[in-house]
């Protein structure tokens, strides 16, 4: 019997806890009482499973087991993105349908970070005898830039070797560089477009948007006709603030946006053919001809690729238009072997042209640690004696802790080939079975690391 096995006896307690993390609306930055709860809960589960645990930022905890030999961590996070529209079932709560458990969290990260204590549990309720020590670390800022896991290191080591399940399987040895950008106008000077509104987070595609239009009949008919011509799916309503136009979509996470259908972008695409760019504005102006509805970054000139981690991507997360203010933000991810700063004069440049200013948000520089290197040999063993499968070595556009880690960490699951989980969309969803059999690697992984010489 692997030991991997040992946290199949844990099923139904799992289960319990896993309604109750997914319950909480952990939303960095819109709840952040909720980040607290969810984090209390799992300090809470440590003590009755008599584990040793620390709270180290107001953002940031850790469980651990043993305390000699190599530091070893295994991180998650317990916050998520916006529920978003369209769900079939409620978002924040634990459903079982059709073999498969639903709700805001459960694969992006609140799954994965109950079974990182679940397996402290199983090492420990089973008198393993570790060599190392052995964190689970838990933050509750990772969808907003991870400043949760830049304090914890102000005040903790970096581990020693360490992974972090928010990805999928086999392991993710390289990640792209990302780029949070803000691109805004002075003054906002659009003639027509009294209010457009889209997108609640940076690294999600937008799936509604909405603009409000002070226009003549003319302009509406032929809105309506370049509407039926085109892609999107519009909704026009007649209101006395002048003439709203909803926008319909589909979300996907930011690291894959042309799995997505971008409301924003389209609508943009839809105002900016029938108005000229002074009744629009340069903000939206700039989004038509410089996105231009691709998630390639073509016409912004950006648009490359390497061997190591594929092709550049780019998305409009959100756009804000009211008032005084116009702006919106831009998610870049660009290949490992490229310099970030070259993509910010690049763009920055586009921007300026048209006279807008551009603000560097957030930026992660890639990660890339060695395919040979003991880490990687002990993960690939961990999964291959749960499997019976050699896992693939391969790059990914996500963010994961594994960047804060100083090329000391990889992301390792928890996510098959296969299983459509819909991360960062409505109906996110883990197939159980996977679920459990992740726990399995999971905690072969984690006996490794705390038992390796």
């Amino acid at each position: 019997m692997l030991f991997g096995e040992k946290i199949l006896a844990y099923k139904d307690e799992i289960r319990r806890d896993l309604a109750y993390l997914i319950g909480i609306e952990s939303i960095d930055g819109e709840r952040d009482s909720e980040c607290e709860r969810a984090l209390a809960f799992l300090l809470k589960r440590a003590q009755d499973f008599g584990l040793a645990y620390e709270m180290v930022t107001d953002k940031s905890v850790h469980v651990q087991l043993g305390s000699g030999g190599r530091l070893c961590g295994v991180l998650a996070h317990v916050d998520v993105v916006p529920a978003g529209n369209n769900w079939n079932v409620i978002p924040f709560a634990l459903t079982e349908r059709d073999g498969r458990f639903y709700g805001r969290g459960i694969a992006d990260d609140k799954g994965a970070a109950l079974l990182n204590l679940y397996c402290l549990r199983a090492l420990k309720e089973n008198g393993v005898q570790g060599k190392n020590t052995l964190r689970a670390i838990f933050g509750s800022a990772e969808e907003t830039g991870m400043r949760d896991m830049d304090g914890y290191f102000e005040k903790m080591p970096l581990p020693d070797m360490a992974f972090t399940p928010d990805s999928d399987y086999g392991i993710c040895f390289a990640e792209k560089g990302i780029l949070h950008l803000r691109v805004s106008t002075p003054t906002n000077e659009a003639k027509v477009v009294s209010q457009f509104h889209a997108g609640k987070a940076i690294n999600a595609v937008p799936d509604l948007a909405y603009v409000m239009l002070d226009s003549s009949g003319y302009d509406e008919q032929l809105l309506m006709r370049l509407a039926d011509a085109g892609e999107g799916n519009y909704e026009f309503n007649y209101t006395i603030d002048g003439l709203m136009i909803i926008s319909r979509g589909k979300s996907s996470h930011a690291c894959e946006p042309q799995n997505g259908k971008n409301a924003a972008a389209l609508l943009i695409d839809l105002i900016t053919h029938a108005y000229d760019v002074h009744e629009v504005g340069t903000l939206c102006s700039f989004i038509d001809y410089a996105l231009n509805c691709e998630t390639n970054g073509r016409s912004l000139g950006l648009k490359m690729s390497d061997s190591v981690s594929g092709a550049l991507t780019v998305n409009l997360g959100i756009v804000h238009i009211e008032g005084n203010t116009a702006e919106a933000y831009f998610d870049i991810r660009y290949p490992v072997t490229v310099n970030g700063d070259n993509i910010i004069r690049q763009f920055r440049a586009v921007a300026e042209y048209s006279g807008l200013d551009v603000e560097v948000v957030h930026h992660e520089r890639p990660l890339y640690v060695e395919k040979d290197s003991p880490l990687i040999r002990e993960l690939s063993a961990a999964y291959e004696s749960v499997t019976g499968e050699k896992p693939v070595l391969y790059a990914t556009g996500g963010g994961t802790y594994a960047r804060k880690l100083g090329g000391r960490g990889v992301a390792f699951g928890p996510h098959f080939p296969g299983d459509p989980i819909h991360m960062h969309n409505a109906n996110e969803s883990v197939d159980k079975e996977n679920f459990f059999r992740h726990a399995q690697i999971c905690l072969e992984a984690m006996y490794r690391l705390y038992t390796m010489d």
